[in-house]
């Protein structure tokens, strides 16, 4: 902890101390002798190491790097002709200010000048004097100048001295917070504490009341002891919303001082300045010349040489403010290089050297303004958090250019690692024009064509203040960051490529993403698609739909003579073969070829049930793009998708206004036909979807799931009756089209005719559509027998994607209506190579393919009645379980399971509860006796447990007794429709709350939260790290490239990656391997964590972001004090720990009220981003 408490004495005597004044005159008259510079030494790192360095060999200097040992890597020390290692063991920062290792590193290697650059020791008058001391001489000021001007509170005193006008403030440093107070008391707030031996930002706080002065304090005396060594503070009252000018100076031995303008810095955050311009706009001839002149005096005041910076407040009045001299080369300096055509480094050397500056050719008449120059300082901070550090890898660096740029860096390049250890700079950006607007558009271009990848960059805050009005036309003060919010609305950075190579990575070294049933290869072999016309596509029955609404759609497929086909390949063929996992990037390539050859169709079922969620959880595509896409690329034959009634696309009831809304916006994006199931036939469920499908404009196809069997007579629940009856309800509620759902295909050729015969006699107007699986075999001969009986639209699956648990076969259904009054109007060769297609793009989901543990059919679903895609899934989990020998067992279970629940209606979600249930029954041994017998001792599953409540609806029959009471007991009951009493959901405020998450969030984003909230949250953080995978092809996606492996990307028209992938390097400390590719022709490669390494290797726990009591470090850095014990009842907002990173402390504050439950760091820690802090409850 620091000591508040006042010392006696100290530094005071620094303000009563007299003011030397060097006779000018005097000085001039003394010889100088020119020593011929031959070898300099740059007592820093970064950028401004290798401008001094650059400079010497332009001088024919020779050149000396330092470096600490956190710094091997760094660019500075191997652009140097000779380079040694400082501060063994010492902190990052500590290396550069120790002042014995680096002269000794002078003596021992004959060096005749050091140069400080900025920051460090750069501003140290014990650091000169001890250069001067060891016959080094120093590129700079005098000791003594240095001292005078490094202490801000003496270099205060000499303007005073010299008729500067100043800001009211302390004379000497304050020891304690009872100084400070006693200011604040005299001057009123707000005040400023700033660091008496350093500045760039550090150790400088505003403060604005007395709550704030104790804790601002303590944080500037802190950073200011580690950024200078000294945390001596001043005080000064603050002004507000002034200009931040500064004047360049230079002066040499012979008594010589000139201005070479100024630059405006007004531009800052945290009291660092983010864009630099000369000269200063709009600012007004008079003031400039009192600025400059007051510049010199003061210089001249104290016999200055070398460069220095005087700077200088302007309030709007336009009344100026010496704040302090900065006795070095300036951050900056590089605009007034660029305006004067002075090389300021050039001078600093030849004036340490002995030269005059008019030997130099340099006179203040001689001093110009030529355009303008802006400097922009890209740093690796990020904006959207409060311009936080960050650190890491730099995965990728490409650099802006052109004509009038200019750019000064170091160790901005591909591979470089930027440590929280020092000043977050990466590169500085200079542009030089005739003026500021044109300046500011080269600025603009050369920051568009920087691509930096690994860390993030304030760029995109960057290119906001170049494009901002005022700064272009106008003039800015130190408060236009905080006055304009609109800088921080940053352009999302895509990165596309890079978070490509990252998946591939990921997937080369841990394997895929998505879960994998079986352990099969995807093919290497990827489709071809057959010839497209170039032309447009032919009419089709969306024309129609587009011209005469649904309505006149329903007469006109009514009215058309010969048998109309579904297609469901786009969807629930490859839902019941290859687990719904078929990707967009796939159904795209043969869009075309469909929309060309099969404009006769009735739709193509290619959107809604699992799709929607399966898309974003584990294709990591999002559902509305593929249906976006899908339609621009068929235009003409409609589109229908299954809707599970009041469930929309979801496995749960949701408020009615979000069923309403989703169908809408569902049309929007080219929906047509509305398929609408209940799984439990429940009426008021069907009717809230038909009412919201009808709203949206789209066709409504009231769907009646078929279970049972309508021509067994000793089937009693689910009669021939019961679904007339059933239809009646759905046609008085205003359905287009009447469907007929046979999700397990139960429908056997008989009663096949007996249903469709009964329907079409009762609704001889209605369009009559059936659904079908072709799981015993039979599904061609039932669609045969219900097109006969009068069915107007049965659906099939291509050739290669039919049969089994999916649909029948297209080209069956094709060929045997050919030349019949049922004659689908299809050419059978465009069904073969539509067929072909499908056939080698169905090897890319090998991993899926039910083939792979089901070689057939099975009559058997006629007992079991288990629908096509189940019968998939539940094949899948009883091999992956190692129970494959007893699936027999598993569906025996399930019809003992469906006859326990009533015999229900099964499809999704009601058949996920008897699959429940049967898996319940298998795993615990159960027979269907035991289950009724025990049903009060036993837990069953959730699914179960909701069913019985009521929360899917009420079941044909109703709920079997007495299991419903033993297994509910006192628990709630739901009566009536399940979410007609759910609150509306806000869908205004569920997008703001995205939109604070996410970027570019639309109302389709809005929609898939609504109904998957975790699944679209996960979906969206793997887009963000990942970036667009659906453009990879599918077995790349799958399985990733193998080494030495070239292949193409395309991520837009226009836009093609070339990518090679190169080599997989070894298991690093951290956990991770290095994966290497070519892209483009320019070596990549990113770092990806093994995953399996990870589980053997112990790491700092991070903060899970959807625990609320759980506090993660908020960046990168070293924990510097913790302000809370385990146990402590704390308040939100409340201090927990000071972090510091890039010499720059950052206070974590609680989010929440509660108390402190566990504690993960100690103080000298060093923290990732999001390393746990600790633990609140």
């Amino acid at each position: 902890m620091l000591q508040l408490r006042c010392v006696k004495g100290g530094l005071r005597f620094l303000a009563v101390k007299r003011v030397s004044v060097l006779n000018a005159a005097f000085q001039s008259s003394q010889h100088v002798e020119y020593k011929p510079i031959k070898k300099v030494l740059v007592a820093n790192r970064g950028e401004i190491a290798t401008r001094v360095f650059r400079a010497c060999t332009e001088l024919g200097i020779r050149t000396v790097a330092v470096y600490s040992e956190q710094d091997t890597g760094q660019m500075h020390r191997q652009k140097a002709d000779e380079a040694y290692i400082i501060g063994k063991g010492l902190p990052p920062v500590q290396a550069y200010l120790n002042i014995p290792d680096i002269i000794k590193v002078a003596k021992e290697n004959e060096v005749d000048a050091v140069h400080p650059g900025y920051g460090f020791l750069s501003e140290r008058a014990d650091f000169a004097q001890a250069c001067t001391d060891a016959g080094v001489r120093f590129i700079g000021p005098t000791p003594e100048v240095v001292r005078k001007m490094g202490d801000k509170v003496e270099a205060r005193a000499i303007a005073i001295s010299a008729g500067v006008p100043v800001v009211p403030g302390t004379d000497a440093p304050i020891t304690c917070i009872t100084e400070a107070k006693e200011f604040s008391n005299k001057y009123g707030f707000p005040i400023i504490f700033k660091a008496a031996y350093g500045g760039g930002g550090r150790g400088m706080r505003v403060v604005r009341s007395y709550e704030e002065l104790e804790e601002n304090y303590t944080r500037a005396y802190s950073e200011a002891l580690s950024a200078f060594g000294n945390g001596a503070l001043f005080v000064e009252k603050f002004i507000e919303k002034p200009r931040h000018i500064e004047v360049q100076i230079l002066g040499d031995k012979h008594g010589n001082v000139i201005h070479l303008y100024e630059r405006d810095c007004s531009i800052q955050r945290r009291h660092q300045k983010v864009v630099e311009i000369a000269p200063a706009a709009q600012l007004d001839p008079q003031l400039r010349d009192r600025l400059t002149h007051d510049s010199v005096k003061l210089a001249k005041q104290v016999g200055y040489e070398n460069a220095g910076t005087v700077e200088f407040l302007v309030d709007k009045h336009g009344k100026h403010y010496f704040i302090e001299v900065n006795s070095r080369l300036q951050v900056e300096h590089t605009v007034t290089e660029e305006i004067t055509d002075v090389d300021l480094v050039h001078a600093q050397i030849h004036v340490a050297e002995g030269k005059s500056l008019p030997e130099l050719g340099l006179r203040q008449e001689n001093i110009r303004i030529n355009g303008c120059a802006i400097q922009c300082r890209v740093t690796t901070e990020d904006p959207a958090r409060g311009f936080q550090p960050d650190t890491g890898r730099i995965e990728v660096f490409r650099s802006g250019e052109g004509m009038g740029i200019r750019l000064d860096s170091a160790s901005a390049f591909q591979g470089a690692v930027i440590s929280p250890h020092y000043d977050s700079l990466l590169v500085k950006v200079i542009a030089h024009g005739k003026d500021q607007q044109v300046a500011a558009t080269k600025m603009s271009r050369a920051l568009a064509e920087f691509r930096i990848r690994g860390v993030k960059t304030n760029i995109p805050f960057l290119q906001n203040v170049l494009n901002n009005h005022q700064f272009l036309h106008g003039t800015v003060d130190t408060q236009f960051i905080d006055e304009n919010p609109d800088l921080f609305n940053l352009r999302p950075v895509q990165n596309r490529a890079q978070k490509l190579l990252h998946y591939l990575g990921h997937v080369m070294v841990n394997g895929p993403t998505t879960p994998i049933p079986v352990k099969a290869k995807p093919s290497t072999i990827d489709p071809v698609v057959p010839p497209i016309p170039m032309s447009e596509p032919p009419a089709g029955f969306r024309d129609i739909l587009l011209r005469e609404g649904p309505e006149g759609f329903a007469k006109a497929i009514r009215k058309h003579r010969g048998l109309l086909l579904m297609d469901t390949t786009f969807r629930d063929a490859h839902q019941s073969l290859l687990a719904t996992r078929v990707r967009t990037h796939d159904l795209k390539k043969i869009s075309p070829f469909v929309s060309h050859n099969f404009s006769n169709l009735f739709s193509l079922e290619n959107w809604g049930g699992a799709t929607f969620d399966v898309a974003m959880r584990f294709l990591y595509e999002c559902p509305w793009r593929r249906l976006q896409e899908l339609r621009e690329l068929i235009p003409n034959i409609p589109f229908q998708m299954l809707l599970r009634g009041a469930n929309a696309v979801g496995y749960t009831n949701y408020p009615d206004n979000a069923v309403f809304k989703f169908c809408e916006v569902a049309k929007e994006n080219g929906m047509d036909i509305f398929r609408v199931f209940d799984s439990l036939n429940y009426l008021p469920n069907m009717i809230l979807g038909m009412e919201a499908a009808g709203q949206a404009g789209g066709v409504v196809e009231a769907a009646i799931s078929y279970t049972g069997d309508v021509s067994d007579p000793t089937r009693t629940k689910y009669t021939l009756d019961y679904y007339v009856k059933l239809a009646e309800e759905l046609v008085k509620a205003g359905t287009h089209i009447l469907c007929i759902k046979d999700m397990a295909g139960l429908l056997k050729p008989k009663a096949s005719d007996m249903l469709i015969r009964a329907l079409r006699d009762k609704f001889p107007d209605i369009p009559i559509h059936v659904h079908t699986h072709d799981t015993a075999g039979a599904g061609v001969a039932s669609m045969l027998a219900c097109a006969q009986a009068g069915a107007d639209i049965v659906d099939v699956a291509v050739d290669s994607m039919s049969g089994m648990t999916s649909q029948p076969s297209m080209g069956a259904l094709v060929a045997c209506t050919k030349g019949t009054d049922l004659d689908t109007g299809i050419q059978l060769e465009k069904v073969f190579d539509y067929s072909e297609y499908w056939e080698v793009a169905r090897g890319l989901y090998a991993p899926f393919d039910c083939t792979a543990t089901m070689k057939s059919g099975n009559a058997d679903v006629y007992e079991n009645e288990i629908p096509g895609g189940q019968y998939t899934n539940l094949h899948f989990q009883a091999h992956s379980m190692g129970l494959g020998n007893k699936f027999k067992e598993v569906k025996k279970a399930y019809a003992e399971a469906n006859k326990l629940l009533g015999d229900v209606i099964k499809v999704t979600p009601s058949s996920k509860i008897v699959g429940d249930l049967a898996q319940f029954m298998v795993h615990n041994g159960l027979s269907r006796e035991e289950v009724e017998t025990m049903a009060d001792e036993l837990s069953f599953p959730l699914s179960v447990v909701e069913y019985l409540q009521g929360y899917v609806g009420i079941p044909h029959g109703g709920f079997p007794e007495p299991l419903r009471s033993k297994v509910l007991k006192d628990m709630p009951r739901i009566e009536g429709r399940p979410g007609a009493t759910l609150p509306s959901l806000d869908f205004t405020k569920m997008e703001e709350g995205l939109k604070s998450k996410y970027d570019d969030i639309t109302p389709e984003d809005v929609m898939s939260a609504a109904m998957y909230p975790k699944v679209f949250e996960e979906y969206k953080d793997f887009s963000t790290q990942f970036g667009p995978v659906e453009c990879l092809n599918t077995r790349l996606f799958l399985d990733g490239p193998k080494i030495a492996e070239e292949f193409e990307v395309e991520l837009e028209r226009g836009k093609t990656l070339h990518i090679k992938a190169l080599a997989l390097g070894d298991l690093n400390k951290a956990g991770q391997r290095e994966v290497f590719f070519e892209l483009n022709g320019q070596l990549r490669s990113v770092l990806v964590k093994d995953t399996q390494a990870m589980k053997e290797m112990h790491f700092h726990p991070k903060a899970l972001k959807d625990v609320k009591g759980q506090i993660g470090a908020p960046m990168p850095g070293k924990v510097i004090d913790i302000k809370v014990k385990e146990g402590e009842t704390i308040e939100k907002g409340q201090p927990l720990c000071v972090l510091s990173a890039m010499k720059m402390e950052t206070l974590v504050n609680s989010p929440v009220s509660g108390t402190v439950k566990k504690i993960y760091v100690k103080p000298d820690m060093h923290l990732e981003g999001e390393d746990l802090v600790l633990e609140i409850e």
